[in-house]
């Protein structure tokens, strides 16, 4: 055989090997994936329809609202029923009992939260509003089950159990886990205090900037530009949250339709409604507001009757215990106590730590989205929002008739005396929250005259703030980026947002990059090396592209000087240190030529830029030019249960692939996280909007939209939102019971 039909050889025999895999996995799951089609009874009050289309995004058309969102919960659980039930057993801890003694430390940490008692808590104080809308998604949920009980997802065959009816309770938690996602601050504070404690005061702080001074007001991404920028005259609105990497997606596309509802875009799976999208008359997007809702307490506590002080008197924490199922092994005891704090949680160097957050507060968890997904302007828009606890979010706003708008939303904390960077002393009673900033006062606008919005993860708050402000915003890289894109021309159209949300350039890189071209300038050293990545540096236009080998370069210069930087704060271990705002920190003492870090920052710029080539001839060789990003910036989203398989886990898998972008760049990307989606809204015509999550719509791993979205994300392509006109590729009918 000559070596093209030796290749076409191998080709054939793995392609049939792999069929012959999926086959004899598709046999393991011995059931066919739910139909999508044909006709189905269910306990609604009159017949309704789900088309769905080419990516199999599920268009539900109902007579009433709550069939609508009945059908949300069965098409979900259709399509996502194990990824719901490993959300809820994540928040409440407990995925030991499905997955073994492997996850106690995962269900431990969701314990010390108390996750599942707060879910129990919020589920009692519900309004019935709210209450209506959950029940009626875990209705819908809990039908798929009990029609589907021989044919559920593979996962639950693989791992052998069956799910527990839904609850109003289980959204709760899928809800908690995304606020737990987006709010964990507390290790912030353990680590600041660390340092403090063993380095130099000024230079730790000096670590952790809340702003870099060059933000503009109102602080993932998110923008909205007026007619006047546009090509329609209507306004655009455009929306890539970034999340962790997950299989399945983060995300569920959905269209609900009835009367009074008819709104489009992405939900949560395990939620009802739709988070991020848009109506007949409005379309709006969300970004992680940042600002810190979690404080740690240093208590004095006696450890064995749990009394504690609190202003000079004993009080007696409460005890809570409870039992942690184990697959395959014995129930696993946890107890902590509870102070007026909060649980205490978290110990270090024989000192104990209880923990407040705003969403176990008795007002921290509401479920406004389906207001929100009926508001028609402003207004209604507002007051939806208005009574959003969390987590706090910067909301991005259009609507038909011209308007923009931006507002903060969520429960942030009032500190009078204290910023919340490091644990407080619980027992002295100075250190106590004194409510929430009220709604009226968060950062908002409405059609500024400027005629476009951008939130990207920075901080949104006025330097003179009349309320203390701390949390883990962005460094402001990506909003300026933004900016400067947005008004660098006029004429917009929906698909060149798409183009913006795939954008590399990395300001802070690139300036970077000739802050130590300056210092190769002025101190000519006779280094070879040194020369070679000189010459790289000139040529390169601080694009962060995967085929590139001066990003590399960039990435572990960069390190190398957060390291330098970090060493001369404390002695300790510079892993210790992390935070979003460590690239503003490098640039605020180099460009200071700040005398408490470094002597000569020339200096250092070329050590680390020596110490950086070292580092990448190590893993990509001594030929500079031949790097490429990609293989550092390499990513792998594994399915949590299908990638275990033997031989055919790779394929439930996406990668490994390189990717393009950074944390400084408009794309986002890293091994963790990434765009879990991408939204334009077109207001002048809703048919030429675009939407596309990450991988598929399906988590079912045999379906044809487990990943079928995910060639076009790679490549920064997305699908149009079928909204007035639907292509139905399947239809499900359902009657009334």
């Amino acid at each position: 055989m000559d070596l093209g039909k030796t290749l076409t050889f191998i080709n054939l025999s793995i392609a049939v090997l792999l069929v012959a895999g999926l086959a004899a996995v598709y046999w393991f799951a011995y059931r066919p994936l739910p139909k999508t089609s044909g006709l189905i009874t269910a306990p609604i009050s009159s017949q309704a329809s789900v088309d769905r289309d080419a990516l199999g995004v599920p268009h539900i058309s109902a007579a009433q609202w709550e069939d609508a969102v009945f059908l949300q919960g069965y098409v979900t659980a259709q399509d996502r029923l194990w990824q719901m039930d490993a959300l809820r057993r994540l928040a409440a801890g407990e995925l030991s009992e499905v997955l073994g003694a492997s996850a106690l430390e995962l269900d431990r940490e969701s314990r010390r939260l108390r996750m599942r008692r707060i879910a129990e808590q919020h589920a009692r104080t519900l309004s019935s509003g709210d209450r209506a809308v959950l029940a009626a998604y875990a209705r819908g949920v809990n039908y798929f089950m009990e029609t589907h009980r021989g044919n559920l997802p593979l996962e639950f065959t693989l791992l052998r159990y069956d799910p527990r009816p839904w609850a109003v309770t289980d959204s709760i938690l899928c809800g908690l886990q995304m606020y737990r996602e987006l709010t964990t601050t507390w290790r912030d504070e353990l680590r600041k205090a660390s340092m403090l404690s063993k380095g130099n005061a000024a230079k730790v702080n000096l670590l952790f900037p809340a702003r870099a001074g060059a933000e503009f007001q109102p602080g993932s991404n998110a923008w909205v530009v007026t007619g006047k920028l546009t090509a329609t005259g209507k306004p655009i609105l455009a929306n890539d949250p970034h999340l962790d990497w997950s299989a399945p997606a983060a995300w569920y596309q959905v269209h609900l339709k009835a009367p009074g509802l008819n709104v489009i875009g992405v939900s949560l799976p395990g939620l009802p409604g739709v988070i991020i999208g848009h109506n007949a008359r409005i379309a709006w997007g969300v970004t992680n507001l940042g600002f810190d809702v979690q404080d740690l307490y240093a208590e004095k506590i006696d450890q064995q009757s749990g009394r504690y002080l609190f202003r000079g008197k004993v009080e007696q924490a409460r005890p809570e215990s409870e039992w942690i199922l184990v697959k395959k092994a014995r129930p696993v005891e946890f107890r902590q106590w509870v102070t007026r704090h909060g649980p205490v949680a978290y110990s270090e160097n024989g000192r104990y730590f209880a923990l407040r957050w705003a969403a176990a507060e008795p007002e921290g968890f509401a479920f406004p989205f389906l207001d929100l997904d009926r508001a028609g302007n402003w207004r209604e828009f507002m007051a939806a929002l208005a009574r959003y606890p969390g987590p706090g979010q910067n909301f991005v706003y259009a609507d038909v008739d011209g308007n923009i708008g931006y507002q903060a939303a969520g429960l942030l904390p009032i500190r009078k005396n204290y910023n919340g960077d490091v644990p407080s002393d619980g027992s002295s009673g100075d250190f106590e929250w004194e409510g929430f900033i009220p709604f009226e006062q968060l950062p908002v606008s409405y059609n500024p005259p400027r005629g476009w919005i951008v939130t990207a993860n920075q901080n949104p708050f006025a330097e003179k703030y009349p309320y203390r402000v701390n949390g883990e915003f962005g460094p402001p890289y990506r909003s300026n980026e933004i900016r400067e894109r947005l008004t660098s021309r006029a004429g917009w159209q929906p698909q060149d947002m798409l183009a913006v949300q795939k954008d590399v350039y990395s300001s802070f890189s690139n300036h970077l990059a000739h802050e130590i071209m300056n210092a190769y300038d002025h101190a000519k050293p006779p280094r070879p090396e040194l020369r070679d990545a000189i010459a790289l540096l000139r040529s390169w236009n601080g694009q962060m592209e995967k085929q590139t080998s001066a990003p590399l370069l960039m990435i572990l210069t960069y390190q190398q000087l957060e390291k330098r930087m970090v060493n001369a704060a404390w002695s300790g271990s510079t892993d210790l240190y992390q935070s979003a705002m460590a690239p503003i920190a490098v640039q605020n003492i180099l460009d200071s030529h700040n005398q408490l870090f470094f002597a000569d920052v020339n200096q250092v710029l070329l050590d680390a830029l020596l110490a950086a080539i070292e580092e990448g001839r190590r893993t990509q060789g001594s030929n500079l030019g031949r790097w490429e990003y990609g293989r550092y910036n390499l990513l792998t989203i594994k399915h949590p249960v299908g990638s275990h398989l033997p031989v055919f886990g790779p394929y439930f898998n996406i990668g490994p692939v390189e990717m393009s972008g950074s944390s400084t760049t408009i794309k986002q990307t890293s091994a963790t996280l990434g765009p879990s989606m991408r939204f334009v809204a077109d207001l002048a015509h809703w048919d030429g909007s675009f939407n596309n999550i990450d991988i598929g719509q399906s988590g079912q791993i045999l379906s044809r939209h487990y990943k079928d979205q995910w060639d076009a994300y790679y490549v920064g392509r997305s699908f149009p939102m079928q909204f007035d006109k639907v292509e139905a590729k399947d239809t499900l009918v359902v009657m009334p019971q």
